[in-house]
């Protein structure tokens, strides 16, 4: 099958758990994890998530330096447990020239294409499932989240993430499939039909989400998708904007945790502009901006698109000097450099921090040697084979934070190494001009506060922050998630299917895989 053991070797039998599989990317199986996850702890139940295979270049550090991807971090979150390796063994992290970055139990171990990672998933099947049988034996429950979708027949032989662990622990599956997008139906019908008998035996059922309007008006078409394929749809989940509060890929950028609104007088509204890089990694940095009221947050990839910002962002990179070359190849880079002539504020975070340095020295990611930075911050950038995964807490007293704690993670194989500059928190500033290695610095409120007050005061504007506190406002949102699989799944027939299984005797679908 794929090297993952049949269900009689795995733990002893079936794991009590359950996988939610989507018809593809962004369907929303992230979110509906955390949901089931927040649900279940509500309820006094022991749970953890679980991804065995994961492409993401949005990450976290565990405390136990591990690099994990980040959905799988606010479901821990959602669970009410601390993250670690084992929820997530198996990261991909893409980077330049379709080549990803492969990270087992939270460590680099590998580069490898589409064509040479096939071959690295025998010894990684092992690893996937010790983690989810580790994981069964310390939880009641164990949510499992599916890689894109089951139905990728051409991959099914070596699948880790999908059918293939389904089958290995015995999980029953649930579809999601998101309706905002049309199609859902078609493609739920369409996901069952394209599984061998063996696979489809393990789908109990399908869930629609983002759901707009009266969802009576979908109920003759849900109630032919149950005559078509034996199986129920479990339930019809609302849309909700802006609702996931750590977006996985690209395809979401933009899409933030918005709380509050960008509307009042024009010159209390700051603007923020993102560079949207080729190969922009933690993107959910700026998350915490989208969070303020009376900020607004753009991702941009033109000259012009900054000139009215009152704040650019030089994000993090998983190819730090190919993503400089695009700077300047679109002009992007002299733009930057005009704006910190004038005194206007740029923030460059790990891979944009490695930008704004003298000179960079990459004989390890992308073997380019000497490369001249953007020269705006004395400091100088040498990569090394050894990847940095590491927490940080610190009280700081820069600008008005008045020694706020200030929090962050390192993820990055280039050493930045400052030879001059003021004093800023993971890194150095240089006039208008800040840089830190330090990812999710921006979550702690105070320093970002005292961030907005000094981007306000460059920009001329009478703007105060709020008094916004991001933690709060992630438990809020994955509160909502429980709420809504509380009210709108079928939550008891839920429960059956973690409990039980995927009941006997499902119909199979023709034409089946191949």
């Amino acid at each position: 099958m794929n090297g993952l053991r049949a269900p009689g070797d795995c733990h002893g039998g079936r794991i009590n758990g359950l996988l939610v599989a989507g018809t593809a990317s962004e369907a929303g199986k992230s979110a509906v994890t955390a949901g089931i996850c927040r649900w279940l702890a509500r309820r006094g139940v022991k749970v953890a998530p679980f991804k065995a295979q994961n492409m993401s270049l949005n990450s976290v550090v565990t405390r136990d330096g591990a690099e994990i991807g980040r959905a799988q971090a606010m479901q821990a979150a959602a669970a009410g447990i601390e993250p670690e390796a084992a929820l997530n063994p198996v990261l991909l992290k893409p980077g330049a020239g379709g080549t990803s970055q492969v990270m087992v139990l939270g460590k680099p171990v590998a580069e490898a294409d589409a064509m040479s990672y096939p071959a690295l998933k025998p010894r990684l099947a092992e690893t996937v499932l010790a983690c989810l049988t580790g994981l069964a034996d310390r939880f009641d429950v164990v949510v499992c989240e599916g890689a894109g979708s089951p139905a990728e027949i051409n991959l099914r032989e070596h699948d880790l993430a999908n059918m293939g662990l389904a089958r290995a622990a015995g999980l029953p599956v649930i579809v999601v499939a998101d309706i905002d997008r049309g199609g859902a139906l078609a493609a739920l019908y369409g996901t069952l039909a394209l599984l061998s008998a063996e696979d489809q035996a393990l789908v109990a059922g399908f869930v629609v989400n983002k759901f707009r309007g009266d969802a009576a008006l979908l109920r003759p078409g849900l109630d032919r998708l149950r005559e078509l394929t034996g199986r129920p749809v479990l339930g019809v989940l609302p849309h909700a904007a802006g609702l996931w509060p750590d977006a996985e890929d690209s395809l979401s950028l933009g899409i933030g945790p918005e709380v509050g609104s960008a509307s009042g007088t024009p010159g209390g509204v700051l603007r923020v502009a993102v560079i949207r890089l080729p190969r922009i990694s933690n993107f959910t940095d700026t998350d915490p901006l989208m969070a303020e009221p009376g900020v607004t947050v753009r991702f941009v990839t033109s000259p012009a698109e900054i000139a009215d910002a009152d704040l650019v962002v030089l994000p993090g990179s998983r190819a730090t000097v190919a993503d400089l070359a695009w700077l300047r190849e679109r002009g992007l880079a002299g733009a930057v450099a005009a704006r910190a002539a004038r005194g206007g504020p740029v923030l460059g975070i790990c891979g944009g921090y490695q930008m704004l340095a003298r000179q960079i020295r990459d004989d390890v990611e992308s073997g380019a040697g000497l490369v001249p930075g953007l020269g705006l911050l004395p400091a100088t950038v040498t990569f090394t084979p050894s990847k940095v995964l590491r927490l940080h807490s610190a009280t700081v007293d820069w600008e008005t934070t008045g020694g706020d704690p200030v929090t962050g993670y390192e993820i990055h194989h280039g050493v930045v190494t400052a030879a001059g500059g003021d004093p800023f928190p993971g890194g150095c500033s240089a006039g208008a001009v800040l840089g830190t290695t330090w990812h999710g610095i921006l979550e702690s409120d105070g320093f970002r506060r005292a961030l907005l007050r000094r981007v306000a005061t460059a920009a001329g504007r009478p703007f105060e922050p709020g008094h916004v506190t991001f933690a709060r406002i992630r438990e809020r949102k994955l509160d909502t998630l429980a709420d809504l699989i509380g009210d709108h799944l079928d939550t008891v027939a839920l429960l059956d299917l973690i409990d039980h299984g995927a009941p006997a005797g499902l119909p199979f679908i023709p034409p089946g895989a191949p």
